[in-house]
């Protein structure tokens, strides 16, 4: 959520409405009040919303009419003209005052954020467009669709409207319900041109982290004017003991550093024993690698102690994946 609570905030929004999915501790514990965005305010400030926890609904979808239609009060008691919603399905970093702008300048009902898709992905969600407008919905791209990053500017009035008008069918998403009627309200594309990742799926999860290990890609996701915010914790900095062999990674605070590392993204508090080899890899908070032991294309999960002498090695096709560590 960091990316899309950041891009909100720094476009100088301060009443952010977050609906929650039916496990959501993990994503209390990391946001808070909010205060990391600035968001733990009198007025304003960051509103935890419900989702529908129960009920039919179209799986995959992003923008279920109930959740929004469940929060109605909500969006009713703002005084804004316009409402931007967003997932966090995507990681990119956007100048939205820029999206809202064109959105205010175009006299458009509605402003979806998109880029052409660079390779086929049956999760991304696909427009059909003529000349800037919305002509239709569907599920999965193709190479050179026009790919919606699932963040879009609405009239507040209308999306209130919205609400009466689709309530039957509020099992679907909101873009699915209003594939009928693209004639009647004016739905028009912003086309972003910056670095976009999506993430569904193990495979596109393990190669965004990858990508972070591009200056290029790095440069651009975490400008100086537009930063990321998250939580923020009290830990030291990364030891590199005398010894250890670190190439191309990504090291964060309180690890411990006595082995080989590369090619790799690292969580806080993890520890490479001397003789362990970490390559290609995402190991997460708090876990240990035991001396000997080699974790190569995996994701360990946070928690987790690789025994010494083990091998975790997938395949860059096929990335190995441990589970969460139990408490």
């Amino acid at each position: 959520v960091d990316f899309a609570l950041s891009n909100l905030v720094n476009c100088g929004i301060r009443t952010v409405g977050m609906v929650m999915p039916y496990n959501y501790r993990s994503i209390i514990d990391h946001t808070g009040s909010g205060k990391d965005w600035d968001l733990d305010r009198k007025n304003g400030g960051l509103f935890i919303l419900p989702g529908s926890a129960f009920g039919t609904s179209r799986t995959g979808a992003r923008f279920l009419l109930r959740d929004l239609i469940h929060n109605k009060a909500y969006f009713k008691r703002s005084n804004a003209d316009a409402v931007i919603c967003s997932t966090a399905n995507f990681v990119f970093n956007i100048d939205l005052d820029e999206v809202y702008a064109a959105h205010k300048e175009s006299g458009a009902d509605i402003t979806v954020l998109t880029k052409t898709a660079s390779e086929k992905d049956g999760d991304v969600t696909a427009f059909d467009v003529i000349d800037g407008r919305v002509q239709g919905v569907r599920q999965g791209v193709n190479f050179g669709d026009t790919m919606f990053l699932d963040c879009f500017v609405i009239n507040r009035q209308l999306l209130l409207d919205m609400f009466d008008w689709y309530a039957p069918t509020d099992y679907l998403d909101l873009f699915e319900a209003m594939s009928g009627d693209f004639g009647r309200v004016d739905v028009r594309t912003y086309d972003f041109g910056g670095y976009v990742a999506p993430i569904f799926n193990k495979r596109t999860y393990f190669r965004a982290n990858m990508d972070l290990l591009d200056p290029r890609i790095t440069a651009e996701l975490f400008p100086a004017d537009r930063s990321i915010k998250t939580k923020t914790h009290d830990t030291p900095p990364a030891k590199f003991e005398v010894g250890s062999r670190v190439l191309n990674s990504a090291v964060a605070s309180g690890d411990r550093i006595y082995g080989s590392v590369s090619d790799s993204i690292l969580g806080r508090n993890v520890i490479v024993e001397a003789g362990a080899t970490v390559r290609n890899s995402i190991v997460m908070q708090g876990c240990i690698v035991k001396s000997g032991a080699r974790v190569e294309n995996a994701i360990v999960d946070r928690g987790n102690v690789v025994p010494a002498g083990t091998e975790l090695r997938g395949t860059p096709e096929e990335v190995l994946i441990t589970e969460k560590a139990h408490e």
